[in-house]
């Protein structure tokens, strides 16, 4: 049977085991968090964002949840700046033309901060002449940075970026930096 967990990664954690680079103490990797051997994360989660990351040992669960053909679908909260219209949320969930293509339309609505959101350290930048808010967007995709990409594509850069869903996995009841099986 395969081993499944769902990580809640910190912002300014690399979504591997080891840094390719030269060691350095501002990467943080999985192994700080995980000790579970030979399990392995199903796509990544940049370096800047923060959320669920699912992990296993099966390696054709693996490949489904990666690849973008399966469709696995997952839920984004990203904090933007400014107060997109219904325009922008509009042509999102039409999906929008970037430098690699177009995108697969996305479910996107307007939200409040979600309730319990542990604080970001460093904490997200604040400009008292911008207003910000919060949008979820579903995708079935998983291109490099594509919801950053696809909110800057619209005029509203992410300023925070959390993964909430992967399939019918979920954030729910998971702190930041814990993890536990699925």
């Amino acid at each position: 049977m395969s081993r499944v967990i769902l990580f809640n990664k910190p912002w300014g954690v690399l979504s591997q085991f080891t840094d390719d680079g030269a060691p350095r103490p501002d990467r943080r990797t999985l192994a700080e968090f995980i000790d579970r051997p030979g399990v392995y994360p199903t796509g990544r989660l940049d370096r800047d964002s923060e959320g669920l990351l699912v992990l296993t040992d099966d390696g054709r669960l693996q490949a489904r949840i990666a690849n973008p053909k399966a469709k696995t679908e997952k839920t984004y909260w990203a904090q933007v700046e400014g107060l997109p219209p219904d325009a922008a949320l509009e042509a999102l969930a039409r999906g929008v033309t970037l430098k690699d293509g177009p995108t697969r339309p996305a479910r996107i609505r307007r939200i409040d901060e979600p309730p319990g959101l542990w604080p970001r350290d460093p904490p997200v930048r604040v400009r008292k002449s911008v207003p910000d808010c919060w949008i979820e967007l579903t995708i079935s995709e998983g291109r490099n940075r594509q919801v950053r990409r696809m909110t800057a594509a619209v005029g509203h850069p992410t300023l925070r970026l959390i993964r909430y869903r992967v399939g019918d996995w979920t954030l729910d009841g998971i702190e930041t930096g814990t993890w536990r099986p699925a």
